[in-house]
């Protein structure tokens, strides 16, 4: 029988995660699909201090928190994009790049993304010196001086944190004074790395490969000043001036305001029978993680009735939900640096259902990070006998270094069942948020992979010249792993392209050649470079 879930969720940040949590808990059949990370903005924060219960704690995990309480109460998660709906019926229906999926009711959750400012030169050197993640590039920035551009929340917080790298840290506000809580407020300005310039903004920015000069006014006596880096020295200038709704998809489906926030009721129902809006993609006040989750929590309370009644009136009974398995991971013990036991037994439950065996192959050379790759691939490795692991010093295997097209180490790759490589590699550690694509990556090769909708597959099996793309990553950034998987996935499905994930700081002569400050960076053919967050679809259209 046709799957019909009780609850779609489009969006996996705090607010979507609640919602999940409440639905789930409430023994409703829900789904929740994100085309990035799990956790939404939130991942990009490197610390939350007002969340009530805890002290302090990373966005990360947070995030990550949620997400395991989530999937606790039976909830289903999906990596992939929407790309149309109808909502017109009973049931709706969602497109996306997996495949058509319907549901009783959808719940819209999908934030919003920082803002640009628009100034001159601010396109052209983002991810040369213009960045919108402290944690994703601050670190690109060291020993160098940062200006942040903001009076809020983000901009005071961010500010502190890129302490920890810049050698001083200037913010640059348009406002008199900052607009954010004034404890947060008060330590920016005792500390003693940061400067504040109130009623000022930013004017342009200039430079070659990398940013040299800024020019900045100030508002109240109307003049202008500059910043100049002496010979060989470059600066940042990170961007937070709040968020733009991620609505563009929904404008012709529900009603927007003329921000283009969703306009929902007090239940956080929109002009649509039983289609709701949550989170930061509505308007309101305060747009807090605290205020995200109980947006969650009251649309989910309010379907739950909804749902039951639509399904006595529809006729439709509802799919038994198997209990989670226990693992017995725990009982083992498993003493793992990389790899806690939560992780380890989620890893479990997805390597079973491989269609076919996999080998992760690797060839290291004498470094620190040689032998953190070791040890971590044995860990993944122990965890199924599916997956095989072979590990060489460089020309020790020559057949195989020219197989995998080796050119630099330590590299990891991945060969199917019939020995054949498939296009991706690893040069680095997958671990931190790169972990999820090394996962997805064995996962699609081995079968069943994710679902891929009928045109996507037409688009990817079109490229019929050789493509080489590179995507340099940092560890601690949220919002690589998307263009990672989406450039996985192409060379997976096409064998005319290669697909290699690369740690810009454990390979700094690439930042080098490139001129790289920020990530990810898509680098096709060694020639065309391109920064920040790419949908595979958009990937395709830059091959092109």
């Amino acid at each position: 029988m046709e799957r019909i879930y009780d609850l779609i969720v489009i969006g996996g940040g705090p607010a979507g995660l609640s919602a999940g949590i409440y639905a789930g808990r409430a023994q409703m059949d829900v789904l929740i699909i994100e085309k990035s990370e799990m956790g939404g903005q939130i991942v990009t924060t490197s610390e939350v201090v007002n969340y009530p219960g805890i002290k302090e704690i990373s966005g990360h995990n947070l995030g990550e928190k949620m997400r395991e309480q989530a999937a606790g109460f039976g909830v289903e998660f999906l990596k992939s994009e929407v790309t149309n709906m109808d909502f017109k019926n009973e049931i709706k229906v969602l497109e996306t790049t997996s495949g058509t999926y319907k549901a009783l009711s959808v719940i819209i959750a999908t934030g919003a993304n920082p803002r640009k400012l628009g100034f001159p030169g601010e396109a052209e050197f983002t991810g040369r010196g213009v960045a919108y993640c402290a944690t994703c590039d601050g670190e690109f920035f060291t020993g160098l001086d940062v200006f942040v551009i903001g009076a809020g929340f983000a901009a005071a917080e961010e500010a502190i944190f890129l302490t920890k790298f810049a050698r001083k840290v200037t913010i640059i506000a348009r406002e008199p004074e900052f607009t954010c809580a004034k404890s947060i407020a008060e330590k920016v300005l005792k500390h003693p790395k940061i400067e504040v310039k109130f009623n000022s903004q930013i004017v342009e920015v200039t430079g070659d490969t990398k940013l040299r000069k800024a020019i900045f006014k100030d508002n109240l006596t109307n003049t202008t000043w500059e910043y100049k880096v002496s010979e060989n020295e470059s600066f940042g200038v990170f961007v937070f001036i709040g968020y733009k709704p991620q609505s563009d998809l929904f404008k012709n489906h529900v009603n927007l305001d003329s921000q283009g926030y969703i306009i929902t009721d007090e239940d956080l129902q929109t002009n649509v029978k039983d289609v709701y809006a949550i989170g930061d993609i509505r308007p309101k006040k305060l747009r807090q993680v605290v205020t995200a989750v109980a947006d969650g929590a009251l649309a989910a309370t309010v379907l739950e009735k909804v749902v039951e009644e639509k399904r006595e009136t529809l006729g439709i009974e509802k799919e038994v939900k198997e209990q989670p398995k226990t693992s017995d991971v725990s009982e083992e013990k498993t003493q793992s640096r990389f790899l806690d036991e939560g992780i380890i037994s989620q890893l479990k439950g997805i390597f079973e259902r491989f269609q076919s065996n996999i080998k992760i192959v690797s060839v290291l050379n004498d470094s620190e990070i040689s032998g953190n790759i070791k040890e971590f691939l044995n860990e993944i490795s122990n965890i199924s006998n599916k997956i095989s692991l072979e590990i060489y010093k460089k020309d020790e295997n020559i057949e195989l270094e020219k197989k995998i097209e080796l050119d630099c180490t330590p590299t990891i790759a991945i060969l199917d069942s019939n020995d054949n490589f498939r296009g991706v590699k690893f040069s680095g550690l997958p671990s931190g948020h790169e972990l999820n694509s090394l996962i997805l990556a064995l996962y699609n090769i081995a079968g069943p992979g994710q679902e891929l909708n009928e045109e996507l597959k037409g688009k990817i099996k079109a490229i019929d010249k050789k493509v080489n793309l590179k995507i340099a990553v940092s560890l601690s950034c949220s919002l690589c792993p998307e263009v990672v998987t989406g450039a996985q996935r192409l060379a997976i499905e096409n064998s005319n392209i290669k697909a290699e994930m690369i740690d810009i700081f454990a390979f700094p002569e690439l930042k080098k050649k490139y001129n790289i400050m920020g990530v990810p960076a898509l680098i096709i053919d060694d020639k065309h470079i391109s920064f920040g967050k790419q949908s595979i679809e958009e990937i395709i259209e830059k091959i092109k």
